[in-house]
């Protein structure tokens, strides 16, 4: 028995030979499940005695536990309960002509950002490929708009998990139909996952969280900075957009007295120039945590340092946080249920 979405073409070939079924069969449940990303039991061309047997034998891998709607039911987040308990939450982001999904790539997350709610519940262990395409396939049957993005956005560090990351990659480009350049990876800076992501050969989009513009603050919002400091990673990022030729995305998590200064905006910009394409900053407001104390910074300042990005020659948006009124931030849910950890609290120079 394997799980639904990590079975191959060639395993449901396999199940269905075993049964007596004619190939072209598993090609109509397999084509059923990716490219027409319908659920099991819609699958009406299959007999109802074969999807008993195939809900059987291929099973789910993730049970819903909580399911939020936010009041304009255009964003919708699930935590989910894997068959060994370990908890990992999806967004899905619906809009007039298509969605995006926003997918976790490990439950929990060892790399201790201060100010993320995952960071703070802690790591459990990192999620198979089937696992993180049934995220987006399972997301796909909620939404009457055809998913057409993928952002590796949610609970987990990518890049610490690279293979499965990387089959995931592959079977949501060549099974599910999803164009490269609409799926995209976060890292917070893993310098060899970035170059094994290089040398992959679809040309995913990359996204850096960076979070300052210095090492000295950036260690105490992201600890793996004291492993892979601000050069290497932009050094790894340089090389990825020039053997790609994608222009690279810094995440910048906009806090409050603490990263939000126009000097630290210079900084930002001398630290981002040179990259094939241009770099370009996607500014988000902080998403409150109970175990961080710093806030979100108010859109005027958010704004302000926007627009000194493009004074210095960097392109910059601001993202619209979708999913606030169900705690759409990656961790939110599943903090509710797994505790923080000792000593994840931010130091006092992290206060507003």
């Amino acid at each position: 028995m394997t799980a639904r979405y990590l079975a191959t073409s060639d395993d449901v070939r396999r199940l269905l030979a075993d049964r007596g079924e004619p190939r072209y069969r598993a090609d109509q449940v397999f084509d059923g499940l990716w490219a027409q990303r319908r659920p099991l039991q819609a699958l009406t061309n299959v007999g109802k005695d074969l999807r008993s047997h195939l809900e059987e034998v291929l099973p789910n891998a993730l049970a819903p536990v909580v399911v939020q709607r936010a009041d304009d039911d255009m964003t919708v987040k699930w935590l989910w309960r894997a068959r060994d308990e370990a908890q990992v939450e999806t967004v899905l982001m619906r809009y007039k002509d298509r969605a995006t999904v926003c997918i976790s790539s490990q439950a929990g997350c060892a790399m201790g950002c201060t100010f993320c709610a995952t960071g703070q519940a802690g790591f459990e262990r990192h999620l198979d490929a089937g696992e993180i395409c049934e995220q987006v396939l399972r997301a796909q049957h909620e939404s009457p708009q055809r998913v057409a993005n993928v952002v590796y956005m949610g609970m987990g560090e990518p890049l610490a998990n690279v293979d499965p990351v990387l089959e995931s990659l592959t079977r949501l480009h060549e099974d599910a139909g999803i164009s490269a350049r609409h799926l995209t990876v976060s890292t917070v800076g893993v310098v060899p996952g970035i170059n094994r992501l290089r040398e992959f050969p679809l040309p995913v989009t990359l996204a850096v969280s960076l979070h300052a513009p210095d090492d000295a603050l950036r260690e105490e919002l992201v600890p793996l900075d004291r492993r892979y400091p601000i050069a290497a990673v932009l050094d790894a990022a340089r090389e990825y957009a020039a053997a790609k030729g994608r222009r690279v995305t810094f995440e910048y998590a906009c806090i409050a007295g603490v990263n939000d200064h126009v000097h630290q905006a210079d900084a930002l910009a001398g630290r981002l120039r040179g990259f094939r394409g241009g770099a370009h900053v996607n500014l988000i407001p902080l998403n409150a945590t109970g175990g961080f104390t710093g806030r979100a910074a108010d859109h005027d300042r958010i704004a302000r340092f926007a627009a000194r990005l493009r004074e210095r020659g960097i392109a910059a948006s601001i993202r619209r946080n979708r999913g606030v009124d169900i705690d759409a931030a990656c961790g939110q849910l599943r903090a509710r249920t797994v505790p923080v950890r000792a000593g994840s609290a931010p130091s006092a120079t992290m206060g507003p």
